[in-house]
């Protein structure tokens, strides 16, 4: 046990050994300043990302702290279904030495079973979306005036989701001894003041800077391709890797339904996840995902967040997501408990701009590769398949089968017979029909950038031009048509040039009034 570094943080034994049992011996680093915190009694406000450990973060000193009185002792509010699921699940797992009963409560499951659990008055820890803990508290089913924990979980999304009101109602029914935890990826200022209303004055706060994120690991790479052939690169990278476990991100719920529709229809085992679909069916999706049954999940930002299953091997990118930080949260899916990932990006000229904007941020390697070649993926696949014989061979117990290897051996020349049988494999593995050997590769296209500064500002077509050619270097020819406006301007560039320019012509001054620039959008125009 000595061994175990969660040992040393004042965690009761037989806690430490539930994580020993699930595998985990070194504490994030959330994990590591926080539960010390939490375990002396101090209202805490975590900062951190999606996938650095938040839940185990909260869990472990509230199991190790809580009392064996009766009643609901701790109660925790997450932002989706999905996610009140998933620490569910964790709590049950870092708690299995305990006699703890966890109960997740949400909205698209049986109220009534809920209710039928709460009566039992055995429940000691409640996780759940704000708006189902509302309701059962209006109907007197949840009481919490035994509470001793309070976990906001991802309050930034619950915000942006509209429970700022209902989580402001759920705290006025709770005993103010209590001890709140506030994890959120972002502190924007109804977080601020949330913080300061319903937490001690004395609260700690931690914070986990976003270079720590755990993307070490992941190898991104990204895919220049015309939008025409964005299905088709997709299969081609699906046939050439053949992950054992996807997730495929679409910016949109039509997007995701298309494409399940499109890579079924060719013959793919997939299926969609997104926020317009019944409880029952995003449960039932996710459980075959976990339990390996599903390889392929296709899904939204929002439906995926919360979604930790372990063997990830990709995560792929169909669509650029619209912020950097969808993308850390998109690509965390992968390169989970100190495993490697693989993150595939499919970008058009459109998105360069973007994909830029995403190496800057997170100061990671995205590498360009070329979309495989129908003849590299076919050779890629005689390749497993010689593999797969030889590791047949040496396992042996093939005695049934040898009798009519004999026969054909007698009729056949054996070459023609491996390649036979290597044909019928291929051809009952293969789904796409490639329409060419190579895609096309994408044609240069303008972006349109907007500055923040316009003919108010004294600014000319010429002083413009000069600004970018001093800050950037780059040639006049770069630069195609500017609209000047009253307080803004618009230039249209050579997308070659559009990263650069985004990257030195911010933070300058023209006419003593400083330069933004990004790449437009429809709100600036």
């Amino acid at each position: 046990m000595n061994d175990n570094q969660f040992a040393t943080l004042g965690l009761k034994e037989s806690i430490v050994k539930a994580i020993s049992d699930l595998g985990f011996t070194e504490p994030s680093q959330i994990q590591e300043q926080s539960i010390p915190v939490t375990l002396s009694g101090a209202d805490l406000i975590g900062q951190a990302q999606t996938g650095t450990g938040k839940t185990a973060a909260y869990s472990l000193p509230i199991l190790t702290k809580m009392s064996d009185k009766k009643g609901i002792k701790a109660l925790v509010l997450a932002p989706t279904r999905e996610l009140a699921v998933q620490v569910n699940e964790e709590i049950q797992r870092l708690s299995k030495y305990e006699k703890t009963e966890v109960l997740s409560v949400y909205g698209g499951d049986s109220i009534d079973r809920q209710i039928r659990a709460l009566r039992k008055g055995t429940v000691d820890i409640v996780v759940g979306t704000p708006g189902r803990m509302l309701d059962l508290i209006k109907r007197k089913c949840l009481h919490l005036d035994s509470i001793e924990f309070l976990v906001l979980d991802e309050a930034d999304e619950m915000l942006n989701m509209g429970f700022i009101d209902d989580i402001e109602e759920i705290l006025s029914h709770t005993p103010t001894e209590r001890q709140t935890l506030l994890f959120s990826a972002t502190m924007p200022d109804q977080i601020k003041k949330l913080a300061k209303r319903y937490m001690k004055a004395d609260a700690q706060h931690v914070s986990i800077k976003k270079s720590s994120l755990t993307v070490s690991k992941i190898e991104q790479s990204y895919f220049m391709i015309n939008n025409k052939h964005r299905l088709e690169a997709l299969c081609r990278l699906l046939d050439s890797d053949n992950p054992s476990s996807a997730i495929i991100f679409c910016r949109t719920k039509r997007g995701v339904d298309e494409l399940v529709q499109e890579l079924q229809s060719k013959g793919y085992m997939v299926e969609g996840m997104h926020g317009d679909m019944t409880q029952a069916h995003r449960l039932t999706t996710l459980n075959k995902f976990k339990e390996g049954t599903l390889s392929l999940l296709i899904a939204t930002d929002v439906a995926a967040r919360g979604i930790d299953v372990e063997g990830v091997t990709h995560v792929f990118n169909y669509d650029l997501p619209q912020d950097v930080e969808s993308y850390v949260h998109r690509i965390g899916r992968t390169g989970r408990a100190n495993k490697s990932g693989t993150a595939y990006s499919l970008v058009t000229p459109k998105d360069f701009a973007m994909l830029k904007q995403i190496q800057n941020v997170t100061k990671s390697q995205i590498t360009q590769k070329p979309v495989p070649t129908a003849e590299e993926i076919n050779n890629k696949k005689f390749k497993n398949m010689v593999s797969e014989v030889e590791k047949t061979i040496e396992a042996g117990e093939l005695t049934k089968f040898i009798p009519s290897a004999i026969e054909l051996t007698e009729a056949h020349d054996p070459v023609s017979i491996i390649a036979a049988l290597m044909k019928i494999k291929f051809q009952s593995e293969s789904v796409f029909d490639y329409s060419a050997n190579k895609l096309d590769a994408p044609k240069k296209e303008d972006v349109r950038l907007f500055f923040s500064v316009g003919k108010r500002d004294g600014l000319t077509p010429k002083v413009l031009i000069n600004y970018i050619k001093d800050m950037t270097r780059i040639s006049a020819s770069a630069i195609g048509q500017i609209d000047l406006m009253e307080n803004f301007s618009f230039v249209t560039v050579d997308e070659t040039v559009a990263a650069k320019i985004i990257n030195k012509c911010p933070g300058g001054k023209i006419n003593k009034k400083k330069v933004n620039v990004e790449v437009a959008n429809k709100r600036k125009k």
